[in-house]
């Protein structure tokens, strides 16, 4: 991993601002007055989007970021103002321009779906004098900033003419432009370092259908040739990210959940541009932006990832696939919000797990039909003491815990030290909780916090006691 704590380099972005507002309720009514549904607002979020969140990705980074843009002379506009000024960034280089509408994309959430979204904003092109400024104020400031970022959303102020006007600037006081691109019309980059379309942006772009190894490389060579770019690069989603500087190579994805690809094309241009302002080469810029884009697409929403995280991630990378499975209480509860925000069903169940037998198989094997997820909160070293008498467990908590995470059916893993897990059951609120079936017509411990209580009859002759038992005899 390549050590990125002590750099702060200098980043101009310029593009089109926004406002990702998010307004969350329940439904539980339809209007009488229409057939819709009526959706109880129970609270909100705004933050920064579209050049504004790679701006916000920068600073979590740790860079030093000032934004150029063209903003409205609307009340919007003070909300994005305020969104900077409370990330620490300078406003000075913002254009009002009136009879415009700055952009704020509203998204009301009900049960963790969206339900309708609505946007207020202008997408006309900016005027000529807005354009003005910006290139005369761009010509003063540009040597300030090791690399240059265009974010474009279409919304108007990267103009085809500004456009060209930028990169022709920047490339003459040798600096890098990297740019995020929109639209079919590529000529208008034409001159940039490199360009982040995705795969279907390539396509469209290129006229080629990217089906292939073969058909990528034809299209990320013509991406080149066509936009005289320095590099060549193209993401590929799941299958990483391709790069041609005269030589193709594919850097694979770092990605080992997925819950949100939102802003996820945001944090790829802000970590290479990150990477590169640090003066590192094209491939140690990817592979960092990968490492990157993996964190941010296992949170939801539009999200940042920090140094740390970003450290702390690849670190994680390099654990055993069981590892992996096996989650603090703090990590599960996180994720099972996260899971249930992607419309996964989570089921839950606890147990010892001692010495690991063909009953607990099939219980956990019908345990994991009743959902998507299957967490098992295991019982500490303690915990089992506590239980079943001194001598117990036979196997440390961290073994049972790696052998259960490596079963295909357990998705997570997470140890519990109380003598019940009700705790833990509250902190997941899982969908279904699944017990033996000893214990019908008995109070379970956590079925108030859970939709449904699911009782597994165990397979008979099949216990860890019986099996400590067995051994005994035969010694």
């Amino acid at each position: 991993m390549i050590k990125y704590h002590t750099e702060k380099p200098n980043i101009l972005v310029l593009g089109d601002l926004m406002i990702d507002h998010y307004l969350w309720g329940s439904c539980e009514l339809i209007s009488p007055e229409a057939p819709v549904q009526v959706i109880k607002v129970e609270s909100e979020s705004k933050s920064l989007g579209g050049a504004g969140n790679v701006v916000n990705n920068l600073k979590k980074l740790g860079a030093q970021v000032d934004i150029m843009s063209v903003i409205g002379s609307c009340e919007i506009s003070s909300e994005l103002m305020k969104l900077l000024e409370d990330i620490k960034v300078h406003t000075k280089f913002l254009i009002t321009q009136k009879n415009r509408i700055s952009s704020k994309k509203t998204r009301i959430i009900a049960s963790q779906q969206q339900v309708v979204r609505y946007d207020r904003e202008s997408s006309d092109d900016i005027d000529a004098e807005s354009q003005k400024t910006i290139i005369k104020t761009f010509n003063k400031i540009v040597k300030d900033y090791e690399v240059i970022l265009l974010s474009d959303y279409g919304k108007g102020v990267l103009t085809n003419q500004l456009t060209q006007s930028l990169i022709n600037i920047a490339k003459k006081h040798n600096k890098k432009v990297l740019i995020d691109p929109k639209g079919i019309d590529y000529l208008k980059y034409k001159g940039a370092f490199l360009l982040t379309p995705n795969k279907k942006e390539a396509s469209i772009a290129t006229k080629i259908n990217i089906l292939d190894d073969a058909s990528l490389t034809d299209a990320i060579v013509k991406l080149k040739s066509m936009c005289n770019l320095d590099i060549s690069l193209i993401t590929l989603s799941e299958n990483g990210i391709a790069i041609y500087d005269g030589k193709l190579r594919t850097h694979p994805t770092a990605a080992k959940e997925v819950f949100d690809v939102t802003g996820a094309g945001d944090t790829v241009l802000a970590s290479l541009g990150f990477a590169i302002a640090c003066g590192y080469s094209i491939d140690e810029s990817v592979a960092f932006s990968n490492l990157a884009g993996g964190v941010v697409v296992g949170k939801i929403g539009s999200a940042t990832a920090t140094i740390n995280e970003i450290i702390e991630y690849e670190s994680s990378l390099n654990k055993s696939s069981s590892d992996k499975h096996i989650k603090t209480r703090v990590e599960i509860a996180k994720l099972s919000q996260k899971l249930k925000l992607k419309g996964e069903k989570i089921v839950f169940t606890n147990g010892c797990f001692d010495l690991l037998h063909a009953g607990h198989i099939s219980y956990l094997e019908t345990a994991k039909n009743f959902g998507d997820i299957l967490i098992l909160g295991l019982n500490s070293d303690r915990s089992v003491t506590s239980l079943k008498g001194m001598g117990r467990p036979i196997n440390l908590e961290a073994d049972r815990a790696y052998i259960l995470a490596a079963l295909e059916v357990v998705d997570y893993v997470v140890i519990f030290d109380e003598d019940t897990p009700y705790e833990l059951i509250k902190s997941i609120e899982p969908h279904i909780l699944v017990k033996g079936g000893d214990y019908k017509g008995k109070e379970v411990v956590g079925q108030d916090i859970v939709d449904e209580l699911k009782l597994v009859e165990f397979v008979d002759g099949k216990s860890s006691t019986q099996t400590i038992e067995k051994i005994k005899q035969h010694n």
